[in-house]
């Protein structure tokens, strides 16, 4: 997901329902973003989230925030990354369409921003297992 959305030292990335961290460690350890929120609702997670941020040595460079993602300020973001259902994804529209700005990347592991239409689908293979990837671009997905 941040290689197709090209994630680099400007970025900031907000991962909406971040689990365990994985991608906002994974942007700032590997993809060098200038910050990366993980937003989430389970205690469990975050904490999970937090101990692996220490153990690759980036807990400074990441934030974690027990929230909704709907009640989460996303303005900042440069880079969005969703593995949330259609319905959801569905919920987040208007809110990406007011806060994010003209640029700003959104990409969706799995499922598809319905009415948008997107830059590009990537198929991830793994294993016997095949993904879709759908990076949006805030001001091009009409």
């Amino acid at each position: 997901m941040l290689e197709i959305a090209k994630v680099g030292k400007e970025d900031v990335v907000y991962d909406l329902g971040c689990g365990d961290g994985r991608i906002i460690i994974s942007a700032v350890a590997d993809f060098n973003a200038k910050k990366a929120v993980g937003v989430d609702l389970s205690d469990e997670r975050l904490k999970e989230a937090e101990q692996n941020a220490l153990a690759r040595g980036v807990r400074d460079k990441i934030v974690l925030k027990k929230n909704n993602f709907l009640d989460e300020d996303v303005s900042e973001a440069t880079v969005v990354t969703l593995f949330l259902l259609t319905n959801a994804n569905d919920l987040l529209k208007p809110k990406f369409e007011k806060e994010l700005k003209p640029g700003t990347r959104v990409v969706s592991h799995e499922f598809e921003m319905r009415g948008w239409k997107p830059k590009e689908v990537v198929k991830v293979e793994d294993g016997n297992m095949h993904h879709l990837v759908y990076l949006y671009v805030i001001g091009e997905h009409t």
